[in-house]
Formats: structure tokens, C-alpha cells, sequence
């Protein structure tokens, strides 16, 4: 078993299950039993709800509410002799008072980068040289295995992408069957049928992702950030950031180039300028990008359009109202739109996740980890890479 106790805590879906689907594969790699975890906001366990923007929020999410398969100690596929994953309350049943620590110091100091290659082969090097150690346990000094340097470093995932992508961890992913009702409950929210489809609820468990999650004909999905993002994409204009690991996979058509004449923590507000456009879209510029991804021959098709944003109901209206503009939408929804249960609203950027990972066309954020995952899963899944872009 691998149990990693200094996995990230209180962020979005979208940065925890980045790490998740990492320490899974390393986990798989080098023959181990992974330990998953709960979705944590707050790990005092004396206290059941979290603040976040001063709303209540679950301090701990079962990983089973978001995800199953292989990762959460469903099978792997037939042919693969890797042990099933484990909960961390059996890890701490069996292991706890004879766990193999293994300080991060250990491993790092002996890699030459952060890149995903190089610190999955230094742990799987040390995993396999304590084969004979039942419970190893990779110490909390100085991080998990894969830090937030790794999965922001645009050259991070390209030397072990050809074989991530052909991992179970990837090819036998699923999202929870409380994600999955979601989805089907919205469908013709999102993307309004003509002839009546199976649910993925009726689909066998057993199917590859690829199947399971086939790409849905005629959906265009825009991923817009709000809120925070304001200061946020100021942040990464003053830092000169590059897109995310994940949207920088290698096959992917649109690329981000940092412009010249900043400096270390500052930016010219011409440079700050290019990097909003990229990063905080106006409705004029979202329309203008739609229009140009429209015309494309990936696009040949495209019916309806599915914003996925945390955007106030006024801006999604304004949104939605530019974008009907067009003439050439038969309809136009948002995430505010989806009816969820009480239980689904704490899953719901997952909701969004699946869906943008099904459509026809995705424009998503190159500095959101929430696109990202939705990147990881179409290019996993043989989408055309020109159907995914970013603004």
C-alpha cells in the first residue's frame, strides 16, 4: 500500500483531482495499493463544515461521491494484476503502527526536475526497493510527491504523457453515479435530443471511458471563470504564467507564449491587457472567439452552446443574450441552469467536468486546473485535439 498523507487540501475539484489521478498513477506504477482520500476542505474532524466566501461547505467529501473505478478500489481491467486501492481508514486499520516512512527529501533531491516523468520514476524507483515493506508512507515534509511547481509548468506532462494516457488510472476512469445522475437529469438542459439516448446510468461500468463517454454531437461548452478569477488572471499577467500542465498536452492546437517587457512580479498593462483576454474574457471577446472556433471544420455542427462558469445570474444573462445574438445557436444554457438535488450541488463542478469532456468543441481556461481535467479526459479519450481550444 502507498499512502501519501500530505495530499492538497482546501482548493477546488479541479486542483484536487489533478493530484488524485497523479498519486494514482504512481501508485499503479510501481505495483501499489493506493490509498484514496476524502475531498478535504478542513481535516479537523471535529468540525463537519468548512467557510468558503462565507457559505457552509462540507469540511470532507467521500472521493466515492465524485469518482469510481479503479482509483476508489473498483477493478482494473481484466489482465492487469496491480492490488486494488484502499480507503484511508483501512490504511490507518492495518498500518498505522508500522508504517516505511519515506521523507519527500529522500526522492527530490535526486530528480532533476519536477516534471511528472522524472518524479514518478524517482518514487516508483524507491517503491520497488521496498517491495518487502507492506505499508510505505511518503512523508509530508515539503509536500506531496507532484506540487502545485509541477502541474503549473507548461512542459510537466510531455515525456510521460504517452504512457499516462494509456493508464487505466485514465482509460477506466468514471465519474460517481451521483455525478452521472446529474448529467442525465440535465440532458436536455445542455444539449436537447432529437431520438432518445441510454442514460449512463444503463451503461455497463465495465466499458472504457472512451465509449462510456463518447462525444456528444453538436455541443459547444465554454468554460468562463468569474469571481476571484479578476485578481486572480491580474496575478498570473504580474508572474508571466504559462497554461497549466494539462492544457499544454503536445497534440493540443493552442498555445500560450507569455509576451515580452515584464519583470519579476510586474507586468506592462499592455502585457496584463493580452493576458485578460486569455484569462477574463468580456462578452464581446467570448463572441468574437466562439465565432472564430465556429468556423472551423471541428466545429461542423455545432447546435447548441453550454456555459460552464461561476458567473453571477445578471453577467450569465448578458452572456447568454450576446451569444443568441449570433443567429446560429438552437439553444444556450448555463451551469445555473442544471436542476441538482441537495447532494449534487456539492458535486457540481464535476457535472460540469463531465459534460465539457463529452462535447462536440471545448474552449476552456489555459490556467484552470477545472478545464484542464476536462482536457486530460478528451485528449485520453481520442477527441480530436482541434476540438478543444482555449480563449
Amino acid at each position: 500500500m502507498f499512502w501519501i498523507p500530505g495530499h492538497s487540501k482546501g482548493s477546488g475539484w479541479g486542483n484536487i483531482m489533478q493530484e488524485v489521478l497523479l498519486n494514482a498513477f504512481l501508485a499503479h506504477q510501481a505495483n501499489r495499493a493506493f490509498v484514496f482520500y476524502n475531498y478535504t476542505w478542513n481535516d479537523n474532524h471535529a468540525e463537519d463544515y468548512a467557510d468558503y466566501s462565507g457559505k457552509p461547505i462540507p469540511s470532507r467529501v467521500p472521493l466515492t461521491a465524485l469518482i469510481r473505478g479503479p482509483i476508489v478500489g473498483g477493478a482494473w481491467p481484466a489482465g492487469d494484476p496491480a492490488p486494488l486501492a484502499v480507503s484511508e481508514e483501512y490504511w490507518h486499520h492495518i498500518c498505522d503502527d508500522r508504517a516505511h516512512v519515506v521523507p519527500r527529501v529522500d526522492v527530490h533531491d535526486h530528480i532533476p526536475s519536477w516534471y511528472v516523468g522524472a518524479v514518478t520514476t524517482g518514487w516508483v524507483d524507491k517503491l520497488r526497493a521496498l517491495d518487502n515493506v507492506q505499508c510505505v508512507e511518503a512523508g509530508g515534509d515539503g509536500g506531496p510527491p507532484y506540487s502545485w511547481v509541477t502541474f503549473g509548468d507548461k512542459d510537466a506532462m510531455h515525456e510521460v504523457w504517452p504512457e499516462y494516457r494509456k493508464s487505466p488510472i485514465l482509460t477506466h476512469f468514471a465519474h460517481s453515479a451521483l455525478v452521472e445522475l446529474a448529467f442525465d437529469n440535465n440532458r436536455e438542459v445542455f444539449a436537447p435530443t432529437a431520438v432518445l439516448e441510454p442514460p449512463l446510468s444503463a451503461v455497463p461500468l465495465a466499458l472504457p471511458a472512451a465509449a462510456r463517454y463518447a462525444e456528444i454531437p453538436g455541443l459547444l461548452v465554454l468554460h468562463v471563470r468569474r469571481g476571484d478569477y479578476a485578481g486572480h488572471c491580474e496575478h498570473l499577467a504580474r508572474w508571466s504564467s504559462t497554461y497549466l500542465a494539462y492544457n499544454t498536452l503536445p497534440e493540443l492546437p493552442d498555445r500560450f507564449d507569455p509576451p515580452q517587457g515584464g519583470s519579476w512580479g510586474e507586468n506592462t498593462p499592455e502585457n496584463v491587457e493580452i493576458y485578460m483576454a486569455h484569462c477574463f474574457p468580456g462578452v464581446a471577446q467570448i463572441v468574437r472567439r466562439v465565432a472564430e472556433v465556429a468556423a472551423t471544420e471541428a466545429a461542423k455542427g455545432l447546435k447548441h452552446v453550454y456555459v460552464m462558469t461561476n458567473a453571477d445570474k445578471e453577467w450569465i444573462a448578458e452572456l447568454k443574450e450576446a451569444l443568441e445574438g449570433m443567429g446560429r445557436w438552437e439553444s444556450v444554457s448555463a451551469s445555473r441552469d442544471l436542476v441538482l438535488n441537495w447532494e449534487q450541488k456539492y458535486v457540481a463542478q464535476a457535472v460540469d467536468m463531465l459534460i465539457a469532456q463529452r462535447a462536440q468543441v471545448f474552449i476552456g481556461n489555459g490556467w484552470s486546473s477545472l478545464t484542464g481535467n476536462a482536457v486530460l479526459m478528451r485528449m485520453a479519450n481520442g477527441f480530436r485535439p482541434d476540438s478543444t481550444r482555449f480563449w
